[in-house]
């Protein structure tokens, strides 16, 4: 018998608690068939961990939150922003070192690595830091927002990602009230509408997109309660998750519809869901989000009770084939990780639910992010909490990091080049954020020399990769249209979307861009025909308008919120059009549908119509009394009056 004792026998003791804790770990979770977890980092090495991100090196960063809520205070440093570095491949962690610490970090809900740059957001403000020596430590620091929201909180502002088109994205949740200019005024967007919770016109958490120096800043949907982080594919379509009044089982996901109203609270008059209104439905999950008003965009997918946090598109290839292409998201509410498969509907999508990782027996597991590596794996940090959010935190002892990965798949990076055009097309391919902006920006440099590989890259077979190229040729000086119009003869419906996205970004003439597309036989292309009229007017717009209105087809409310969306500001005009196209037909169930959602001087007139109407069932007569709502006050009134004579 051997008997240790002294500083051995403590080592000893250390070691095999370490490493009893890593398998339990391990074993404690239920994972999708093919998949293989690895603990990849643990306390006391790590403490709790918000969002992540994976660079162009394979190295995972994250930021640390210890004070947060009750807890503010206890780290008196600040809080971490921390690189971890897996040396020998086991797809465990290896060194552990800070990149930086202080104040300016506690509480960070938002994390980007970029090669030469890295954006932290902790409300009230986004922070830029800068490496300049490239020693693993910032340097300097610039302020890229500032603003009102509430400090210390999840609702406030989340994490910014790299889009294909060159920009930023990203969100704040239902206290992130607004972004301000540096001499505190309240900014502009490239529209001239305030950036701000207040209902004139944007109600609740919003989704943005900026240049990646904060400028051209871009409100792409509101009325959110708070949507913690929202992601971007190669497509240029955004994805999202969003939570629920607490305990009400409506949490979502949300496709991002480029100007939509995504109904948290009422739009006239910004009461939450409980306010009783005509035709409110009755399932509570369904209610919370308006859903029966006219003017609120559809959810892809609810997904009940939670916490929704962190979500990625994997655009990889090393998972099983699944999950290609498919979104990725940390529920922390109910401790497990989801793939959402999405597919198309109508003029929208729906999307089903796989579960990718799930905890047992430890509620403590508290899945906040997912980022995906260069070699196609991805990384899950673990908050590690009894509870989650609320501004409550009882455990600041512990952290988790872990790896998902295929049976026996060594976390090996390939070997990446960015100094001729075809390395740099072969990094734009990868499925890591990091290494796409580094061959991104060296394909830009070279403009007009990389096009050569870059259409090689755009006859291949890969939508997602044709995608990446096409966003980079298009935007080369003096190619946009020429782009534009190669594009929109596509075979593929989401090249041909990126053709309306590309020619919006880059000034291209919309109004011959949508003449070309309105009879597009998609109807998502169509729905992105009438989203590329919003911001336009004129005689022209109205009669595109009323053209994308006949091919509506009845039921399809993607369609009809597009639609919606289009005609804001120019109702009267386009409803005319419509109206004297489609003649005796208005009130067909198409036609109807359009009513509804109509905003414009004669829609109450019309609407008294269809409720006098015998032909109209008596369930839905409280939809169309809702939608008086909708209306002026004296045109709602002479329509009552109209129904009661």
């Amino acid at each position: 018998m051997i008997t240790i004792t002294g500083k051995t026998a403590k080592y000893f003791i250390l070691f095999n608690v370490l490493f009893v804790h890593f398998i339990l770990a391990e074993d404690n979770f239920k994972m999708d068939e093919g998949l293989e977890l690895t603990l990849s980092a643990s306390e006391p090495d790590i403490l709790s961990l918000s969002n992540i991100d994976v660079d162009h090196l394979g190295r995972v960063w994250a930021c640390e939150v210890v004070n947060y809520g009750p807890n503010q205070g206890k780290r008196p440093k600040g809080d971490k922003v921390i690189i971890m570095e897996d040396k020998d491949g086991d797809g465990k962690m290896d060194s552990y070192d800070t990149f930086y610490q202080g104040p300016e970090v506690d509480a960070a809900m938002g994390l980007c690595v970029l090669s030469d740059r890295v954006i932290v957001s902790v409300t009230p403000n986004i922070w830029v830091f800068f490496d300049d020596d490239d020693d693993g430590k910032a340097d300097r620091k610039e302020l890229l927002f500032s603003g009102d929201g509430r400090p210390v909180y999840d609702h406030s502002y989340h994490s910014l990602v790299y889009g294909p088109d060159g920009k930023m994205y990203w969100n704040f949740g239902n206290t992130g009230k607004n972004l301000k200019t540096d001499e505190g005024k309240i900014l502009e967007d490239i529209h001239g509408r305030l950036v701000e919770d207040k209902g004139k016109p944007f109600w609740g958490g919003m989704v943005f997109r900026c240049d990646l120096d904060g400028k051209n800043i871009e409100i792409l949907g509101h009325n959110f309660r708070n949507n913690y982080e929202v992601t971007v594919d190669s497509f240029g379509s955004l994805w999202q998750s969003d939570n629920d009044d607490d305990g009400n089982r409506a949490t979502r996901i949300n496709f991002i519809m480029e100007g939509g109203n995504f109904g948290y609270l009422d739009e006239m008059t910004g009461e939450g869901w409980r306010k009783k209104r005509p035709g409110m439905l009755k399932n509570v999950s369904l209610a919370h989000w308006h859903l029966n008003d006219p003017g609120v965009v559809p959810n892809v997918l609810q997904t009940g009770a939670g916490a929704p946090t962190g979500i990625t598109v994997y655009e990889g290839r090393l998972l099983p084939q699944k999950y290609w292409d498919q979104l990725i998201h940390c529920e922390s509410g109910v401790n497990v990780v989801r793939a959402y498969p999405v597919k198309d509907h109508g003029a929208g999508y729906q999307a089903d639910s796989i579960e990718m990782m799930k905890s047992l027996k430890d509620r403590s597991f508290r899945p906040v992010d997912v980022a995906v590596a260069p070699d196609g794996s991805i990384f899950i940090s673990d908050w590690y909490d009894p509870i989650i959010g609320g501004l409550a935190q009882r455990d600041i002892s512990r952290g988790r990091l872990y790896r998902i990965a295929p049976k026996g798949s060594r976390y090996e990076q390939p070997k990446i080049g960015y100094g001729s055009a075809k390395e740099s097309v072969n990094a734009l391919k990868n499925p890591n954020y990091c290494v796409r902006y580094k061959a991104w920006n060296a394909l830009h440099k070279m403009g007009s020399e990389s096009e050569k590989e870059l259409m090689k890259m755009f006859l291949s077979k890969n939508s997602r990769h044709r995608a990446r190229a096409l966003w980079l040729m298009g935007k080369n000086p003096g190619r946009s249209a020429h782009y534009v119009d190669m594009a929109s003869q596509d075979k593929d419906p989401d090249i041909r979307i990126i053709a309306l996205r590309l020619a919006r970004q880059e000034g291209v003439s919309m109004i011959r861009v949508i003449e070309k597309m309105a009879s597009d036989p998609s109807a998502k292309v169509r729905r992105e025909c009438a989203i590329s009229l919003a911001h336009l007017r004129g005689p022209e717009k109205s009669k595109l308008w009323a053209s994308l209105a006949m091919s509506h087809e009845a039921g399809d409310r993607w369609s009809l919120e597009a639609l919606g969306i289009a005609a804001s500001g120019d109702w009267d005009s386009c409803l005319s059009s419509w109206l004297e196209k489609v003649g005796d037909d208005w009130d067909s169930d198409s036609g109807k549908d359009i009513i509804w959602r109509s905003r414009a001087k004669e829609t109450a007139r019309l609407i008294a119509k269809i409720l006098k109407d015998p032909k109209t069932l008596e369930q839905e007569r409280p939809r169309y009394f809702r939608a008086l709502d909708f209306q002026s006050k004296a045109a709602k009134e002479a329509a009552l009056l109209e129904i009661l004579q």
